[in-house]
């Protein structure tokens, strides 16, 4: 078994490819919605759709795929992915609303030398369930 092996391993490029989908949506998105081009959509988080969500289900699905969806192993992938979804949609988009009212208080009292905090952590359920669909369907076709 070698290194080279991994260029053979399917669930690993599902996962890959899936969330390269997804961030680049992202910046298609934002170019189309937002009318201007940013490049650090492509890694940054947040947003249309989550590629968190994509990643982890493309990589479950495509172990599912290809070693039973009976199995133990995509029963450890699916549970992780739900951790992963979860995550992204309820603490991290918490921790973000939590940034972005920080954010206001410190420019309302006018704070110095207090850097800005991230606001765009999480992701809406919605997100959260378009990335996950992305993610099944590169995971099928992988």
């Amino acid at each position: 078994m070698g290194f080279g092996e991994i260029t053979y391993n399917v669930p690993l490029w599902a996962a890959i490819i899936s969330w390269a989908i997804a961030q680049g949506s992202k910046i298609i998105l934002t170019l189309i919605i937002d009318k201007r081009f940013d490049a650090t959509r492509i890694v940054g988080t947040g947003g249309m759709p989550s590629s968190h969500s994509a990643l982890v289900m493309a990589l479950a699905f495509s172990i599912g795929k290809y070693n039973g969806f009976g199995s133990p192993l995509f029963a450890m992938a699916l549970i992780f992915s739900f951790v992963v979804m979860y995550d992204a949609a309820g603490i991290r988009r918490a921790a973000g609303k939590q940034a972005e009212i920080i954010n206001m208080l410190l420019i309302k009292h006018e704070v110095p030398d207090m850097e800005k905090l991230k606001e765009l952590l999480g992701h809406t359920p919605l997100e959260v369930f378009v990335g996950g669909l992305l993610g099944i369907a590169v995971g099928f076709w992988i």
